[in-house]
């Protein structure tokens, strides 16, 4: 694949048969973009990335000979807020002349679109790309088991991250399966953060009855859903049912700019924001209204820098360089919180803590151990290296 500014038909070609392998059943693209509105200001990245969108659509045409597609569809609609919040039930037509993707915003999607229900395309597309400001990944993930596409989600994807779309597959998916295996047999991982070189900040979360998912950008089967880029294994850690309380717990430290606050947690939620500072009052008053947001939903094992791929300021792509804890909603990801669990849907969110130099300078994953029931332990990250998965 030679990629610079965009993809091409023929780069199109080759990533469509690397990722999704189409067959002579599949029959339909569809490519869905979200669009500003009042609450949520475009910006310059949002808009190319809109841009991007429509490019896609009209390289993917062109080679949809190759493959038998018999449409490929651009939509838009209004932007939901939050990552992972589910998605309205109406969109809009991006590519009949009605709206310019690139620069329409919700009132004008609203006024000048052509309405579609969104069910509607989600039964008729075989294969879908969500370029998107916020991450759709969660409803596409539960809506894939209902309508049986393959869907990759792309938020805040760029073209710096066009090099994260060359790298060794099948080297990637080896590593990811290895950690997997590692993840599947424990029963906790150990996580031991320091800030500046110093403390040691403890968190032990649960595996039990857990098991994890290795996402290498590979969607070829139906019914699936994932980021593209990848290059992460996660698990939900176990959240408690019934008498079976959660044994995860401990604190979990996050910087903020140049702050740093801290969660405590119990049984699985963060419980209390320790911190003197505006965001960690900013954080409190968070948890206080939205009980959820403190539900540790995922632990992720990025491999991606091992294969130089720079961060580039975007979750999408920088949380697959290292390891990361993620708060909120689980249930896209076998977990048991979902959008019903929140207080409304405008507080539904999955958002991800990195820990990688670029983004947290000042707090550190020093170690990532794993406890298997046999009383094994092994250290699968000591100071952000991996431990045994690259033999």
């Amino acid at each position: 694949m030679t990629m610079t500014e965009t993809l091409s038909a023929r780069d199109w070609e080759a990533l469509l048969r690397m990722v999704f392998e189409p067959g002579e059943a599949d029959r339909c693209v569809a490519i869905l973009v979200d669009v500003p509105d009042a609450r949520v200001a475009d910006r310059e990245a949002w808009r190319e990335r809109r841009a991007l969108a429509k490019e896609w659509r009209d390289a993917i045409d062109e080679t949809a000979p190759r493959f038998g597609f018999e449409a490929v569809e651009l939509y838009a609609y209004p932007n939901v807020g939050s990552n992972n919040a589910d998605l309205p039930g109406v969109v809009y037509r991006g590519d009949d002349g009605s709206v310019d993707v690139v620069t329409a915003d919700r009132e004008r999607l609203e006024a000048d679109g052509a309405p579609v229900p969104l069910d509607s395309v989600l039964e008729r597309a075989d294969i879908l790309l969500l370029p998107t400001e916020f991450s759709a990944t969660a409803p596409m993930k539960l809506g894939a088991k209902q309508f049986g596409y393959r869907a990759a989600t792309m938020p805040g994807f760029s073209r710096a991250m066009m090099p994260a779309l060359r790298v060794d597959f099948d080297e990637l998916n080896r590593r990811l399966d290895l950690v997997k295996a590692e993840l599947d047999a424990a029963d906790a991982v150990v996580a031991t953060f320091s800030v500046e070189g110093e403390g040691d900040d403890t968190i032990r979360f649960d595996l039990r009855y857990r098991t994890a998912t290795a996402s290498g950008g590979l969607l070829r089967d139906k019914a699936m859903a994932g980021n593209l880029p990848s290059g992460e294994t996660y698990i939900v850690p176990f959240e408690g049912k019934g008498d079976d309380k959660s044994r995860t717990e401990g604190v979990i430290p996050v910087q903020f700019d140049d702050e740093i606050v801290r969660y405590r947690v119990v049984e699985n939620r963060a419980v209390e924001v320790i911190g003197d500072g505006p965001r960690a009052a900013d954080e409190r008053k968070r948890l206080a209204d939205e009980p959820a947001y403190g539900n540790i939903a995922e632990l992720g094992f990025g491999v991606l820098r091992d294969f130089s791929i720079p961060p580039v300021g975007e979750i999408l792509l920088d949380e697959k360089l290292g390891f990361h804890v993620a708060f909120g909603r689980s249930d896209h990801f076998g977990g048991a919180v979902g959008a019903a669990d929140f207080q409304n849907p405008s507080n539904v969110i999955h958002i991800d803590r990195i820990y990688i130099p670029e983004t947290q300078p000042r707090v550190e994953a020093r170690e990532v151990r794993l406890v298997y029931a046999d009383g094994r332990e092994r250290v699968l990250i000591e100071r952000g290296e991996y431990r045994g998965i690259d033999a």
